[in-house]
C-alpha cells in the first residue's frame, strides 16, 4: 500500500497569493466588462450571492464591481434576462448562478417537489394553484396580486402575502424562476418558458454535484479545505471527502499544510502551488462582507489573519467595526474596514467609520496608504451614485 504524501508546507502569504488569484483580485479587470464579463465572471465563481442589505449597493452589485471596473448594474440584467446566461438559486445562500450548472440544482428543486420546504410549510395548495394560473398567463410580480388576504408572519422576513410565499415556495420546486429584477422586486416566469426549454434538463447524480461542488471550489479558492468546499452542506462532506482521497491517489490533488491552520487539512492541484504574479501592491479593492474572499470567516481569519464582524445586527453600543463594514484589500493584505452608508438623495457616499486592522495598524506608511485607499473611495463612490 502506497504511503500518504507529506503535506507540503505553505505559508499565509502563500496561501494568500494562491487564494487571491483563484478570486481573481490579484488584477484589475480580469474578465473585460459587460454582460459578457458578468457571465464569465459568475461562471468563474461559481455563484455571486444576493441580499436585501442596501445601505450601500446590494452586495451582488458589489461583487461584480470588484472585479468589473466598469460594471453597470444594466449588465448583471441583460445577462439574467436576455442572454440568460445566469439564474438564480439557493447555494449556501440565494445566489446568482451559471446557468450552465443549471442541472446540479436540479435534485434539490425535485426534493422540494416531493416533500416541500420547511420554510414555507404554511403554503396551501390552493395558493399554489392560484399563482401557477397567474404565472402561466405571464410573468408576474407580487405587485400584480392585488386580492390576497393578508396573514399573520410566523417569522421576521415572512411575507403577510400568502402568494409570495406560494411563489417563494415555486420558485425552490423549480416551476418558475425570476427573469427579471428592479432591485429587490422580482418578476416570476415559467422555468421552461425563460429558457425555452420544451421540458427541463436531465439532472445531475450525486457523483456529479460531489464533482461539482469540488471543481468548483479548487476554481474559485485555489486551496480548499473539506469546510471551505462544504461551506454551510455538512452532509456532502463524507462524499466529498472520498473524492478528494481518490484524487490525492491519483496525483491530481496535493496536500498541504497552512501555517497555524494545526490539523485542518488543505488540498490544491499541483498547477496551482507554482509561482505566480502577486497582486501589485496599489490595487485597492473595497469587499463586500458577503464576497467570496469574506463569507467564509474562519477561513479568511487564517489565511488573511482578519477576523470580519459583521454587525448589521448588532446592538449600535456594542459594535466595534459598524453596522455595515466594508474590508479594504490593498496589494494581499486587508489592512482597514470601512463602515460606509449612501445617502443617494444627497448624491455622497458617508463615512461613518473607519478601522485600521492588520498591517494598517502600522504608522509607518500610513499616509501612503490612506492616500491609495481614498483614490478607491472615489471610484467607489461613483459607482455607488450612477445610474
Amino acid at each position: 500500500m502506497s504511503r500518504a504524501p507529506k503535506p507540503i508546507p505553505l505559508t499565509t502569504t502563500q496561501a494568500r497569493q494562491i487564494w487571491l488569484h483563484a478570486q481573481r483580485l490579484d488584477e484589475r479587470a480580469p474578465f473585460g466588462d459587460g454582460a459578457q464579463a458578468v457571465s464569465d465572471a459568475v461562471a468563474h465563481l461559481g455563484y455571486v450571492q444576493i441580499d436585501t442589505i442596501n445601505v450601500i449597493e446590494r452586495c451582488h452589485h458589489h461583487i461584480l464591481f470588484s472585479r468589473i471596473p466598469s460594471y453597470r448594474r444594466a449588465d448583471l440584467r441583460h445577462a439574467q434576462s436576455v442572454d440568460k446566461s445566469v439564474f438564480e438559486y439557493w447555494t449556501h445562500a440565494l445566489s446568482y448562478v451559471p446557468a450552465g450548472d443549471f442541472r446540479f440544482f436540479l435534485p434539490a428543486m425535485r426534493e422540494h417537489r416531493r416533500e416541500g420546504h420547511k420554510w414555507f410549510a404554511s403554503v396551501k395548495p390552493a395558493d399554489m394553484r392560484k399563482v401557477m394560473r397567474l404565472v402561466r398567463a405571464g410573468p408576474l410580480t407580487i405587485r400584480d396580486i392585488e386580492d390576497d388576504v393578508l396573514t399573520e408572519k410566523e417569522h421576521l422576513w415572512q411575507s403577510r402575502k400568502p402568494s409570495k410565499r406560494a411563489l417563494q415556495l415555486a420558485f425552490y420546486m423549480g416551476a418558475v424562476t425570476v427573469s427579471e429584477r428592479q432591485g429587490m422586486l422580482k418578476t416570476y416566469e415559467l422555468m421552461t418558458r425563460h429558457f425555452g426549454w420544451d421540458k427541463l434538463p436531465k439532472p445531475a447524480s450525486a457523483k456529479d454535484i460531489t464533482v461539482y461542488l469540488l471543481d468548483r471550489a479548487l476554481r474559485s479558492q485555489g486551496v480548499v479545505s473539506l469546510d471551505s468546499v462544504c461551506h454551510l452542506n455538512a452532509p456532502r462532506k463524507p462524499a466529498v471527502a472520498a473524492l478528494i482521497g481518490w484524487r490525492v491517489r491519483r496525483g491530481e490533488l496535493v496536500p498541504v499544510a497552512i501555517d497555524g491552520a494545526g490539523k485542518q487539512e488543505h488540498w490544491a492541484v499541483p498547477a496551482a502551488l507554482e509561482p505566480g504574479e502577486c497582486a501589485p501592491p496599489d490595487l485597492v479593492h473595497i469587499l463586500s462582507p458577503f464576497d467570496p474572499l469574506i463569507i467564509q470567516r474562519k477561513r479568511t481569519n487564517l489565511i488573511f489573519g482578519y477576523n470580519h464582524l459583521f454587525e448589521a445586527y448588532v446592538p449600535k453600543a456594542k459594535r466595534k467595526l459598524g453596522y455595515f463594514a466594508l474590508p479594504v484589500l490593498v496589494g494581499d493584505e486587508i489592512v482597514a474596514a470601512l463602515d460606509l452608508k449612501t445617502d443617494r438623495q444627497a448624491k455622497k457616499l458617508l463615512m461613518q467609520k473607519w478601522t485600521w486592522v492588520g498591517e494598517g495598524k502600522k504608522t509607518a506608511g500610513r499616509k501612503e496608504l490612506k492616500r491609495k485607499i481614498e483614490e478607491e473611495l472615489d471610484r467607489f463612490a461613483k459607482f455607488q451614485l450612477a445610474e
